[in-house]
C-alpha cells in the first residue's frame, strides 16, 4: 500500500510538469521577454501586450476543443499531444521578428497549453479519488507545478537577458523550446500511469448546471483572469522601469516560482474545509494584495515579498474553482462546469494584458495598469464571499 502511494505521489510530480511548461515557460516567461523583444523590435504596449492576448486566445480555443474532444481522444492522449504543440510552438517562436508571425506561434502554444492543463487537471482528479484531503493536495500540486516552470526561467534569463541584450530573445525561446521538448517523455510517462477517472466528470458537457447559482464564483474567476495575467506580463517591464537589474527580476521570478510551489501546503486546509466561495475569495485576497504591495510600499524588499505573497496565492485561485466544482456539483456535472469556468477564465485573460498595454500607451506608465490589477482582483475577491455552497449534490 506504502508503495503505491509513493507511485501516485510521484505521477502527480510528473503530471506537473505540464503546467510547468504550458504555463511557467510558454506563458508567464513572456514577462520576462517583453522589454527586450519591445525594445529591440519597436513595439508600443499594447503590442507587447497584444503578444499575450493571442496566447490567451489560443488558451480559449485549445479549451473548447480540448473539452470537445475529450471524451473522443481521452484525457492522456489530450495531454500528450497538447505537450507537442506547446513545446513546438516555442521553439518556432525564435525563428521570426514579424509582429503577426510571433502573434501566430503565441496563439499555437496556447491552444497546446489549454488541453494540458485541462486534461492534466482530470488526470490528477483521479489520484487518491476516495480521500478528499489528499485529493485537493494532488490538485494544488499539479497546478502548482507552473512554480517549477517559473524558477527554471529565473535561474537562466534574466541573466542571459543581461548578457546578450535585446537582441538575444530569439535564442531564449529557443532554450524555453527545448526545455519544453525534454520535459515531454517524464510528462507522458505519468500520464500513462494514472489511474482512470470516472467517465462522467470528464466526458459529460451537457449536463444541467445552475449557473444563476454559480455567479459570483464565475465573476471572481473571470475577474481573476484579467487581473492576474496584468500583473505576470507588465511586472519586470515596471521593474525595468524602476532600474531594476538582472539581480533583482531573478530573486523575485525566482522567489514567485518557489512560492508556487509551496502554494499547496499553504492552502490545503482551506482547500479541503471550504465549501463554497471561501477559499476562491482568500486566494483571489492574497493574489490582488500580492500586485498592490510594491506599488504601495516601493523598494526590493517589498517587491520580493510582493512575488512571494502573489506566487503562495495565484494558482490556488484556479485549484479553488476546480475544489468548488468537485465538492458542490455531481460527478456528471463536472465536466460542464470544467468548461464553463475555463471560458470565462479565458475571456479574462484576452481582456487583460491588450487593454493594460493600451493603458501603459495613455498613461505612459505600466503602473496604471499593475493598480488597476490589483483593484480588480480585491474586487473578485469580495464577490466571492457572497458564493455559498450548492445545494443538490
Amino acid at each position: 500500500m506504502q508503495t503505491e502511494t509513493a507511485r501516485f505521489w510521484w505521477i502527480a510530480i510528473g503530471l506537473s510538469l505540464g503546467p510547468a511548461v504550458t504555463n511557467g515557460l510558454a506563458r508567464f516567461a513572456y514577462g520576462l521577454l517583453l522589454p527586450a523583444m519591445r525594445d529591440d523590435l519597436g513595439w508600443n504596449y499594447t503590442q507587447a501586450g497584444w503578444i499575450n492576448t493571442a496566447n490567451a486566445i489560443g488558451y480559449l480555443v485549445g479549451a473548447l476543443l480540448a473539452l470537445t474532444l475529450i471524451s473522443r481522444l481521452g484525457p492522456v492522449r489530450l495531454f500528450n499531444w497538447g505537450m507537442v504543440l506547446t513545446a513546438t510552438a516555442l521553439v518556432f517562436s525564435s525563428i521570426s521578428r514579424d509582429f503577426w508571425v510571433l502573434s501566430f506561434w503565441r496563439l499555437l502554444a496556447g491552444i497546446g497549453g489549454a488541453p494540458v492543463f485541462i486534461a492534466g487537471g482530470v488526470l490528477a482528479s483521479a489520484i487518491f479519488a476516495e480521500d478528499r484531503t489528499r485529493n485537493a493536495l494532488v490538485i494544488a500540486l499539479y497546478y502548482g507545478g507552473g512554480g517549477l516552470g517559473m524558477l527554471a526561467t529565473a535561474l537562466v534569463l534574466p541573466w542571459f537577458m543581461a548578457w546578450s541584450g535585446n537582441s538575444g530573445w530569439p535564442i531564449a525561446w529557443l532554450m524555453l523550446g527545448l526545455a519544453g521538448l525534454a520535459a515531454l517523455l517524464p510528462s507522458w510517462r505519468a500520464a500513462s500511469l494514472t489511474p482512470r477517472p470516472p467517465a462522467g466528470p470528464t466526458l459529460s458537457l451537457k449536463s444541467g448546471l445552475s449557473v444563476g447559482a454559480m455567479v459570483p464564483a464565475l465573476v471572481t474567476y473571470f475577474l481573476f483572469g484579467v487581473g492576474y495575467v496584468i500583473y505576470i506580463t507588465f511586472l519586470i517591464a515596471w521593474m525595468r522601469g524602476q532600474g531594476a537589474g538582472p539581480g533583482l527580476i531573478a530573486t523575485t521570478w525566482g522567489v514567485m516560482g518557489v512560492a508556487v510551489m509551496f502554494s499547496p501546503f499553504v492552502w490545503r486546509h482551506v482547500l479541503s474545509r471550504a465549501e463554497g466561495g471561501l477559499a476562491l475569495s482568500l486566494t483571489s485576497l492574497a493574489t490582488g494584495s500580492g500586485v498592490l504591495l510594491p506599488l504601495l510600499l516601493p523598494g526590493s524588499i517589498s517587491m520580493i515579498l510582493s512575488a512571494a505573497l502573489f506566487g503562495l496565492a495565484f494558482f490556488m485561485v484556479p485549484t479553488s474553482a476546480t475544489t468548488f466544482v468537485r465538492k458542490n456539483l455531481p460527478a456528471t456535472s463536472w465536466g460542464a462546469s470544467i468548461a464553463l469556468f475555463t471560458v470565462v477564465f479565458s475571456i479574462g485573460q484576452i481582456v487583460g494584458p491588450v487593454g493594460a498595454g493600451a493603458l501603459t500607451d495613455l498613461s505612459g506608465s505600466t503602473e496604471p495598469g499593475l493598480i488597476a490589477a490589483g483593484l480588480i482582483l480585491i474586487l473578485g475577491a469580495l464577490l466571492a464571499v457572497m458564493q455559498r455552497p450548492l445545494a443538490g449534490r
